[in-house]
């Protein structure tokens, strides 16, 4: 029996029958030869079609199947085919069908993550919240465990911007991750987070509740985010904190804001302002990006909310209590009692249920 297929099946072949077409497009561009001489415009064709690529492979492993699932009903039907003949045809039929459907909900699940799939690297931003000194403890405490996961994973941690206390916690850190797979795995970690513990400095042994919030941004390349120099008003002056002489006789702090959008971003890390403002570029082009990225989003789809939450850092979206060795994700309605491996950066159970439930609602909202 020929595998049936879903008005929603049929919408997501017909779209990818045209990105097969696209990719085809993509091939005879880069074939060109007046476009090969250009590389910068064939790395961008390059990329566009790398990006196609797991989605026309899919679709045309489908097609491939459908064709052959096909060629079997053909040999079933027909009267003149024995009964030897018939019974290897029916087997064949049923296992063609079987893969088709796989192939379908492989495509389905492709489709809908190929944003997330295109995006190479991100930045984080932590920061301390309600709590105090527990608060900035906190902060460095998530700052920990996204680093060890990131290292289990193989990505690359770029330190960016660190605001420190006194008692070793942070106000602030921002840092990128690059790998593979990053943006999938860490996207859903923006919003409110939420810690119940005894605090190092409690004598009496009470329980404390303290917070920190953190943004996800996607760090997307240079290509897709264009900011021209007249959009953007740069400040330039004097670093503050600790430094030595160089904080007051140098202007290594930049300023950098967005005319367009408001968004400022500011940078005193290091000690040149050449290194400062390669990194403060880097941050507003994430989140101007990431600013106009929302934008499309709300309008293109409004259940983004009802899904995996919309990164807002207002959102609580998870609770670490410590007495319990418990963590909770209020989103999926998630508790899992191994919070010691969890901080230690073993997040694959965490990251795996996130995924798959904004999957499945994605794939209901399609």
């Amino acid at each position: 029996m020929a595998v049936e297929l879903t008005a929603t099946d049929e919408r997501i072949l017909a779209k990818l029958g045209e990105l097969s077409g696209r990719f085809e497009e993509l091939q005879a561009k880069m074939n060109d030869a007046a476009i090969a001489s250009n590389p910068s415009e064939v790395t961008k064709l390059a990329k566009e079609q790398a990006k196609l690529g797991p989605l026309v492979k899919c679709y045309r492993e489908y097609r491939k199947l459908q064709q052959q699932e096909q060629e079997a009903q053909e040999m079933l039907e027909d009267e003149a085919t024995d009964g030897q003949m018939r019974e290897l045809a029916a087997e064949e039929a049923a296992s063609l069908g079987v893969r088709c459907r796989e192939a379908v909900n492989k495509a389905k699940e492709l489709l809908v993550m190929s944003d997330e799939a295109g995006v190479g690297a991100l930045i984080i931003e932590i920061r301390a919240g309600t709590g105090g000194g527990e608060a900035s403890l906190f902060a460095r405490d998530l700052y920990e465990m996204y680093t060890r996961y990131a290292e289990k994973r193989g990505w690359k941690v770029e330190k960016m911007s660190f605001s420190a206390t006194d008692l070793g916690g942070f106000r602030e850190a921002i840092f990128s991750v690059k790998g593979e797979g990053a943006w999938q795995a860490l996207g859903y970690e923006g919003g409110g987070h939420r810690v119940q513990r005894v605090p190092q400095t409690e004598a009496q042994g009470r329980i404390h509740t303290s917070a920190a919030t953190v943004a996800v941004l996607p760090e997307p390349e240079e290509l897709q985010t264009e900011i021209k120099q007249d959009e953007v008003v740069e400040h330039v002056s004097r670093a503050s904190g600790p430094g030595g002489q160089n904080v007051n006789k140098v202007s290594s702090a930049i300023k950098l804001e967005h005319l367009a959008t408001g968004i400022t971003v500011s940078m005193q890390d290091e000690k040149s302002q050449h290194k400062n403002r390669a990194k403060a570029w880097r941050m507003l082009r994430s989140r101007v990006y990431d600013h106009y990225e929302r934008q499309k989003r709300a309008q293109r789809d409004a259940t983004r909310k009802s899904m995996i939450g919309s990164g807002d850092r207002s959102q609580r979206i998870r609770t670490y209590n410590f007495p319990q060795n418990r963590l909770t994700d209020h989103r999926i309605n998630l508790s899992l009692y191994n919070l010691d491996r969890i901080m230690m950066g073993d997040l694959d159970e965490l990251v795996g249920a996130l995924s798959d439930y904004d999957k499945q609602k994605r794939l209901e909202n399609l």
